[in-house]
């Protein structure tokens, strides 16, 4: 379209439309001057066909033409989009209304009466022209407009559905909520977590349900959001019920959503799921508990084990020494009993601390459970229906077999005692593959192959708060003088040392499930004894031994009753004594008897460095318990030169003569060595 006016825009083109060549003519005439570029056709079809071949900017029309006549013509050119907006000006020599009236109505846009007269002629042209270029303007601008609106709402529906995609992958709860505190706009994660449909989480009933535990500084500050004195509010640890009844623990986190002039329209609430974080931290907190706890156990135990070294054997040596039938014998009997049920009490917080020296074998765990069914039904009692399932589970675990019994007897007893009108008590052994997400979700769980026991009775059930402690040394729920309370904390201190892990699951009324794993071993892994079971022992001796004990009492006490078997002794408080004496000592030096635990220097670091000096000397460690890492798991059968406290005359002179009647005369330092070796692979 040519635009009047614009300079560098293409003349006005122009097609005059008439039968007569003459009055061609004078319209060429009048209208070249104006700069058009003038186009003619004597007829309808003619000019229909200059039309389609380009079409003209303004029509001249003269209305009697042969065959098509001009209205017919001007109804077919604003027939057609292509060309309706060509103005049509109607040339006539009619001056009638009727005339005017059918060509407006067949589409003309202005008439003009013959004879022309040249001046109106070019005004109402140019005017029709500039009508035109508006029109066309106004045209092309609102297909713009129109494309630009088309592009903007594809845009936004694209933002719309990006805005919904993102709103329902989001990993966490969230939830637009309005100034009265109606759930607006729900995505699918807050859905999966509380476990209801969006419908639902939008009506009344539910919202009013998970409204109801807000709290009164929840509410103050939804109440200063709504104000704006408030930018957002941080709930760090909230409880919603899931539909199932289930509970979850959630971080809330709150902000205002405001409008351009900065008022608050609604809020927006991220909800973050914390419940397993939360568990996590609670394992975390109980593991450290029962650590510290088992720390002081340990050193309670090992103290203990000390004072009763010296009660038991003094005892013991007195009551000796007395002629039978003396009274005092028998007082001296008791006090040594009572030794050593205290001594039993002092085991039992080892085995919880884990610090007790173990003497691992390979064994079925199945065949342990057999072993013991008769004795264990003779436990529980005739009320008490004993089922005991071990066909699956022949893989080999690497434990000690009496501490594996003391395990299966004290979670049988608990189980009795929860059973006090009877029930059913039911031992299974299983092998299982456990998988990595298995042993991501279970603190100290490695993947692969492991043994399980599992232990259920049907009676009482624990609830939450005894589950808690129960592990703990002396936490009982037994009334005062029917148990000591380290039952299970025995059980739970044996299963870690022996590499396992254990769980409870209980519910009160109904009942309680043991659940224990053991990694299975691959066999030829265990160690043989180096030191063979001895035959019928002579316990005397005359050989050297030096005694290295930081305890006075002990070292005192260990003294004595070597030199009461013929044994030459020489004592040590500590490590640098000990360097001492073998280099002051000219004779040979057979035996060193030390304790694993002493301040600056350990046992076996003494014993380490005394055997470069004294090559064929032997080695007897003694402990109430230790944290030395070979000794305790027994990996190099250091235990066959171990003497556990409390010490008692018989026991020290019977292991003294073990080691030293050892076959070989290297025997002592071999097993030194193993323990050197096997202290070198677990650093690596």
């Amino acid at each position: 379209m040519t635009q009047i006016g614009d300079a560098s825009a293409p003349p006005a083109r122009i097609l005059i439309v008439d039968d007569e060549r003459h009055t061609q003519q004078i319209l060429e005439a009048m209208l070249r001057s104006e700069g058009f570029t003038l186009l003619s056709a004597s007829d309808a079809e003619q000019a229909l066909v200059v039309v389609a071949e380009q079409a003209p900017d303004l029509i001249l029309l003269d209305v009697m033409l042969p065959g098509m006549d001009g209205y017919e013509f001007a109804a077919k050119i604003k027939a057609e989009p292509r060309t309706r907006s060509i103005p049509i000006v109607m040339v006539t020599a009619l001056d009638d209304r009727s005339a005017r009236i059918h060509g407006l109505s067949a589409g003309a846009e202005d008439f003009v009466t013959k004879p022309v007269d040249r001046a109106e002629l070019c005004i109402r042209v140019r005017n029709l022209l500039r009508l035109k270029a508006y029109s066309d303007y106004h045209d092309r601008y609102s297909q713009m407009l129109e494309a630009e609106v088309g592009a903007r709402a594809a845009e936004l529906v694209e933002s719309e559905r990006l805005y919904r995609s993102t709103f329902d992958a989001a990993p966490v709860g969230i939830v637009h909520v309005s100034l009265d505190g109606q759930w607006l706009r729900i995505n699918q994660r807050l859905c999966d977590l509380l476990g209801y449909s969006r419908d639902e989480l939008s009506s009344g009933p539910v919202q009013g349900l998970l409204r109801s535990s807000q709290s009164p500084a929840e509410v103050e500050a939804f109440s200063q959001m709504a104000t704006g004195t408030r930018g957002h509010y941080v709930v760090n640890e909230k409880q919603f019920q899931r539909r199932d009844g289930s509970l979850v623990l959630a971080r809330v986190n709150l902000s205002g959503h405001r409008d351009s002039e900065g008022r608050v329209q609604h809020f927006i609430a991220v909800i973050e799921d914390i419940t397993a974080a939360r568990a996590l931290e609670a394992q975390l907190r109980q593991a450290s508990k029962m650590d510290a706890i088992g720390q002081l156990a340990a050193g309670i135990a090992h103290d203990f084990n000390n004072l009763l070294s010296v009660i038991v054997s003094y005892s013991e040596m007195l009551s000796g020494d007395l002629k039978d039938g003396d009274p005092m014998r028998a007082d001296l009997n008791e006090i040594r009993r009572a030794g050593e049920r205290a001594g039993e009490l002092t085991r039992q917080l080892l085995a919880f601390s884990r610090q007790q020296v173990l003497q691992p074998k390979l064994v079925i765990l199945g065949e342990v459970v057999s072993g013991m069914g008769k004795m264990l039904q003779r436990l529980i009692g005739a009320n008490v229906e004993l089922n005991a399932s071990t066909g699956d589970g022949r893989d080999e675990i690497l434990v000690d077999p009496g501490q594996m019994e003391q395990v299966l007897m004290n979670l049988v007893v608990n189980a009795r005692d929860a059973m006090p009108g009877g029930g059913k008590l039911t031992l299974t052994t299983s092998s299982v593959q456990l998988d990595a997400e298995f042993a991501a979700e279970h603190d100290g769980v490695n993947p692969g192959p492991h043994v399980k026991l599992v232990v259920s009775d049907t009676g009482t059930g624990m609830d939450n708060a005894t589950q808690a402690r129960m592990f703990e040394p002396f936490f009982t729920t037994k009334d005062a003088g029917k148990g000591t309370g380290l039952g299970l904390a025995t059980v739970f201190g044996i299963v870690r040392q022996s590499g396992g892990t254990i769980w409870v699951n209980s519910e009160l009324g109904r009942g309680t499930t043991f659940e224990i794993l053991f990694p299975t071993t691959r066999a030829g892994t265990a160690v043989r004894s180096i030191l063979p079971a001895p035959a019928q022992q002579v316990l005397r001796g005359t050989e050297t031994i030096l005694v290295v004990e930081d305890e006075e009492p002990v070292r005192v006490l260990t003294g004595s009753i070597l030199r009461r078997y013929g044994y030459d002794v020489l004592e040590a408080q500590n490590g640098g004594e000990a360097f001492l004496l073998c280099e002051q000592h000219s004779a040979p030096i057979h035996l060193l008897l030390t304790d694993m635990v002493m301040p600056r220097m350990s046992g076996r670091q003494l014993a380490e460095r005394l055997l470069m000096i004294c090559p064929e000397m032997r080695v007897l460690y003694m402990s109430g318990y230790t944290n030395d890492p070979v000794l305790r798991y027994n990996i190099s059968d250091a235990t066959s030169a171990f003497l556990q406290k409390p010490i008692t005359p018989a026991a020290l002179t019977r292991k003294v003569r073990e080691v030293l009647d050892a076959s070989s005369p290297g025997a002592a330092s071999a097993s030194n060595e193993a323990c050197k070796l096997e202290l070198a692979a677990l650093r690596v």
